[in-house]
């Protein structure tokens, strides 16, 4: 079987054919960074046109770079929430356009879950059972992976994310849009230990996380009288520090906690290098396996909505002919793929 998947969920234009057999075949993809750094962050109409304007020569591109022609595909997959609605929708009204002309079933996908699903596309991917941390500009949140489809939230951020504090601090500091990676880079000059931002819920048990304090903490920091914006970097510094130190405390609390001995990391902030190169020390020093996506898909893609895409089409799931879309979509409500009654035969 072999999957066109497109991913519209918010500033990235993306489409990816995978052949079960022959694994990745393309992937094209055209950020949205640069029409959106104008406004300092997303502008949700603006996504949507641009969405409009990149999706079908992005399909052009990968059915060519993929060497396939529309009858080499056999399923079209695309992502239907959580994420902004009117991007959704574009890219929603165009799979189900494509599957309806081309006279192939169409499926569905969960943003999240093509994240959770990210790591399968490596030589050497997870298996089941494992933990993920799933860090985002959006998310924030530990969850039990048994199988494609079969997900037990362990704990999540009870109001920012970790990508989200990234941007908001970055802000603060003047950095321009998108926040976090400038964020990042600018605490690789920042000296170690300089600052010590709180660590929200390290204090008390349990799986969750909240970031909402860290903003505040550095807000008072730069607005404090007499501040030194030399100090930037190292104010970037300890941001970082707080934000890593939680990241890898609770996901070695859900390690325990679970049992399990692989953490799989996903989402864009799973791109940190520091985040990255503190997991890998604590999980050394544990015994735990960690796995990422290569640093291409962490941020939003369509190669891994093709994953999910693939693995709920070979089970026979099959959506009816509605375009869905969904700014809010629960990813416990996310079932084991399965046979979709009356639908076998729809396109």
């Amino acid at each position: 079987m072999r999957v066109l998947a497109i991913e519209s969920s918010c500033d990235e234009s993306a489409v990816a054919v995978l052949d079960a057999e022959r694994g990745l075949l393309a992937h094209e993809l055209f950020s949205q960074i640069d029409l959106h750094r104008l406004y300092g962050g997303v502008v949700p109409e603006l996504a949507s046109r641009d969405h409009v304007r990149r999706l079908v020569p992005l399909v052009r591109a990968a059915l060519a770079r993929a060497g396939s022609t529309r009858a080499d595909i056999h399923g079209i997959a695309y992502t239907a929430g959580p994420g902004l609605i009117g991007a959704l929708l574009t890219g929603a009204a165009l799979a189900r356009s494509l599957a309806y002309a081309w006279g192939v079933p169409a499926v569905t996908v969960h943003h999240l879950e093509g994240h959770l699903l990210a790591p399968l596309l490596e030589p050497d991917p997870p298996g089941f059972p494992h933990v993920a941390l799933l860090v985002s500009g959006g998310h924030t949140m530990l969850v039990e992976v048994r199988g494609i489809g079969a997900y037990r939230l362990l704990g999540e951020t009870r109001d920012d994310a970790a990508g989200e504090a990234f941007d908001k601090t970055a802000k603060l500091l003047g950095l321009p849009y998108p926040g976090g990676p400038e964020l990042a880079r600018l605490a690789e000059s920042g000296r170690a230990g300089t600052y010590e931002f709180p660590r929200p819920m390290l204090d008390r048990p349990g799986l969750e996380f909240s970031f909402s304090g860290l903003k505040t903490a550095v807000s008072r920091v730069v607005k404090a009288p007499g501040f030194d914006p030399a100090r930037r970097a190292d104010i970037a510094r300890g941001v970082e520090e707080a934000i890593v130190a939680t990241l890898v405390a609770k996901a070695l609390r859900a390690i325990e906690a679970t049992g399990l001995d692989t953490l799989v990391v996903a989402g864009g902030v799973g791109a940190n290098r520091a985040l990255r190169g503190a997991l890998s020390r604590a999980a050394a020093r544990h015994g735990v396996r960690v796995h990422y996506p290569r640093i291409e898909f962490c941020t939003d893609n369509a190669a891994m909505i093709a994953v999910a895409g693939l693995a709920r089409l070979g089970a026979g799931e099959r959506a009816d002919l509605a375009i869905e879309a969904r700014a809010q979509w629960p990813l416990a409500s996310l079932q084991v793929p399965h046979k979709a009654e009356g639908t076998a035969n729809e396109s």
